[in-house]
Order: C-alpha cells, then structure tokens, then sequence
C-alpha cells in the first residue's frame, strides 16, 4: 500500500503548533483564577475562554477527497500528538473493514504527558458503548454512535466522544488495526484547547476494558442450593473497575451474552452493584439489581435506549422463549453523580443475584485520577476478544433454560 507518511505530518503539524498565549488568569475570567477554571457546558457558553482551538484530523491534505486513512493489519497510526497543555474536548471516529469483527480487533490508545502506559485502551466500538462488535445508534451526553441505511448493511458507523481528556506537557491518540485484513478507511476530528498551562488540581481520563468468558459463577445453576443465596462481600463479583490512587468514578458500559439462564427464567440481570472505596472492608455503596444500577426497573422490556446518562446499545430478544437470550450492552454515566475516591476503588456487579449466571461479560471503565496511575493488565488478544458466534450462544442458553 502506498506509504501515507507525508499525509501523517500533514495532520500532526496543526497539532505540534507552539500553543497559544493566554495572557493573565485575570483577564480570562475576572476573578483572578485559573484560566481554564471555567464550568462548561450550555449555561457557561456566553463566557469569554482564552484557549487556542486546534483539531488533528484524516483531512486529504492535496485538498482531495482522499479523507480515510488505510490502515494494513497489524499496523498502528498517531491520530494526534499535542505538545504543551491542553485539553480534548470531542473524538470522532468511523472506520471499514470487510474482516468480521473489525470493531473489536481495533484498539483506541491514549498517553498523557508522556507517560509509558496508556491511559486508554479499549477495542474502538466498546470505548464507544457499543459491545460484541456490533453497530449502534445510540445517544447520551457524553458519547454516542450513528449509523443508517447502507452503514448498516456494511457494518459501519460513526461514533462521538465528549468527555474533557486534559494534559499539562502533550498527550498522544492512537488506532491499532489487531485484525488479519486491512482498514479499508479509518477517519478521525480530534478537537482540542492549547493553554498555556494546566491546573495542577486537574485529574487524567482513563479507560480501561477486560472481559471474562464465561464468568466464573458461584454456582452451578441447574444445581443451585436449597435455602437463600448470599453474598454481603462481593468478592466473587464480575470487577469493571480495580483502581489505585485519588480520583472519582464516572461510568461504564457492560456488555452480556445470556448463556446460561436460570431454568424457566431467561433474565440474565438481578446482579447488585457494590462499590468499595479506600479499601472499606464491605460495600461503600451497595445496589439492587442489575437493571436498578442502569437506571432501568423490571429488566430492560423498553429494548433499545437512550437517554443523557444512561441506556442500552445492544439489544438480544425481547419476546417468546428465547426472551433475554443473545447480546446485549447498556451503560451509564456519573456526569452529576461521579464517585469520589482518595485511596482506591473497586467498581463490581454481581452476574445474577449472587453469582449464579456464567455468561460472557465484558465492561469499559470511565474515570478521572492523579496520575501516576497502575498498568493496565495485559489485553485479551483480537482472538479473545470476538463475540460468540449467534448459533453458539443460543445453543448454550438453550441447555440450562
């Protein structure tokens, strides 16, 4: 394939630009603060904001309409690299594969201020709230994905980011194609603020996604103990988020495969969310359900959902027999609730009240802290990622219901 190298520093040097100068902190918001240490949103839109607006994007840089960006298998391309400080303030991504599966073979990675670890990284479509490789439309405030028509046909749509990813030296944003077959296109906007320094109070966006297939239940299901299930610890939960330092919480995406149902009662949820901060022995806050921690009552009959802070993106069956069986996704955001953490916090849910269900679970973490933050662990390989084949997973959920 024709090398895309001058293409590459096309779309950087907006990005590598010296930053803007801000003048005073004063003179930004006249109150003598910082002068990014602005509320955003709509009712602050009318606010003077001394930042430098820049954008990385796949731009054809001859003007052209040659606006994607092949990517061969088992290569990886910046998308963005800033120097200085700043702050992302939207992510847009589609891209094209004919190889099944391509949205979780994909990886988004991020790096703040230079630090060797990502700070994200997380298959593309999953960052985006939509599991199992599928395509969603979908919206919320702080993400959401789109597609219609021929998208559909061909598997393709276009997905938004809005949380505020902010860096004090540089940040850099990268796609690594993990599949056998090439990205026919990938296209990419990375908006951005240049300042000309960071808050020092100013935490890192994180993300971070696993998966356990299957989950290890507590129990065998079609041989499940006479007497009520308990469980006050929570330590056999499904784990979304295991975090060291100071920081707070802001959300998640679960994704469910329903293959192991309870005989004659398909609903895969009734798992309560616990949530431990700073190393408290018990739940610092303990849940009801499953559909309760999303937001939702009596499973998710509504199907596909959207709604500011949370929703379903990915719907399995809703009717007959087979109600609750097949793929599912739903997630939710603690944009006015986030949870605040000084030591360390331990996001779980159980699979099924007291972990009796053995599904495919995967999960993608939301949250800000003080870097430096622990290593990841190490990725699932693209083979492991990929969701079950359709016939698989409702031949398992057939066995036990």
């Amino acid at each position: 394939m024709k090398s895309r190298e001058p293409f590459r520093r096309n779309i950087l040097r907006g990005a590598l630009a010296a930053p803007f100068a801000l003048g005073t902190a004063s003179a930004a918001t006249g109150t003598g603060t910082h002068p990014v240490d602005i509320p955003g949103g709509l009712s602050h839109l009318y606010l003077k904001r001394k930042a430098r607006r820049r954008r990385a994007s796949s731009a054809d840089p001859t003007g052209g309409n040659r606006d994607g960006f092949p990517l061969e298998a088992g290569a990886s391309v910046d998308i963005a690299r800033m120097e200085g400080a700043g702050c992302i303030r939207h992510i847009w991504i589609t891209l094209h594969s004919l190889e099944e599966h391509y949205l979780r073979r994909c990886v988004l990675r991020a790096w703040w201020d230079g630090e060797p670890q990502p700070s994200i990284e997380v298959p593309v479509a999953d960052f985006f709230c939509v599991g199992h490789a599928a395509i969603a439309n979908y919206w919320s405030l702080p993400m959401n994905a789109n597609t219609g028509g021929d998208s559909i046909e061909r598997h393709r749509m276009g997905m938004n980011c809005f949380f505020p990813m902010p860096f004090s030296k540089g940040a850099r944003l990268a796609i690594e194609n993990q599949g056998a077959k090439p990205l026919r296109g990938l296209y990419w906007y990375v908006d951005y603020e240049q300042y000309e320094s960071m808050p020092g109070d100013a935490l890192r966006f994180h993300s971070f996604w696993k998966r356990e297939n299957p989950f290890p239940a507590a129990y065998d299901i079609a041989h499940l103990p006479a007497g009520p299930l308990v469980n006050k610890d929570g330590k056999r939960n499904y784990m979304i988020l295991d975090a060291r330092g100071e920081g707070h919480y802001v959300g998640c995406n679960l994704s469910v495969d329903n293959l192991n149902p309870h005989h004659g009662f398909s609903w895969f949820g009734e798992g309560d969310d616990m949530i431990f901060i700073d190393g408290e022995p018990l739940p610092s806050l303990a849940g009801t359900g499953t559909e309760d921690y999303f937001c939702y009552a009596w499973g998710y009959p509504g199907g596909l959902s959207s709604t500011p802070y949370h929703g379903v993106t990915v719907v399995g069956e809703l009717k007959g027999k087979a109600i609750y069986s097949g793929k599912w996704t739903m997630f939710r955001f603690h944009v006015e609730d986030p949870i605040q953490f000084e030591k360390s916090i331990k996001v779980t849910i159980e699979a099924g009240h007291a972990n009796v269900h053995a599904n495919d679970i995967a999960s993608t973490a939301y949250w800000y802290q003080r870097e430096p933050h622990a290593s990841f662990p190490a990725l699932l390989p693209a083979e492991k990622r990929l969701p079950i084949p359709e016939w698989d997973s409702l031949r398992s959920f057939w066995k036990t219901l």
